[in-house]
């Protein structure tokens, strides 16, 4: 098991991923992000069941930003309850895991 994680939230528009995206890594509190575009959710909210598109980010990190990732998202997103769930990466290669560290603000 490592420190590293992967942050999970969807955006409601391919700008909308882009900004978030763009600001977590220049804030050094992710060392990638990738967005898929187009992905269909079906979901419960406000006592009702929703279908959208939505854009899905995959947020490279370390478990210690996983709190600020949080807070940046809910910052810049528009839904008013945005998804930001962690997956522990159980392992990797080591430079890769290297280099998330070392691009992720101490």
């Amino acid at each position: 098991m490592t420190d590293k994680t992967i942050v999970l939230t969807n955006a409601g528009s391919q700008e909308e991923a882009r900004r978030i995206a763009r600001a977590l890594v220049e804030r050094k509190l992710a060392a990638c992000v990738n967005i898929v575009p187009s992905v269909e959710s079906t979901y419960w909210w406000q006592a009702r069941v929703e279908t959208n598109t939505e854009w899905m980010l995959f947020i490279k990190t370390v478990r210690s930003k996983f709190e600020k990732v949080c807070d940046t998202v809910a910052e810049l997103h528009s839904y008013d309850l945005p998804e930001c769930i962690a997956v522990t990466i159980e392992d990797g290669s080591k430079e890769y895991l290297n280099w998330i560290a070392e691009s992720v603000q101490p």
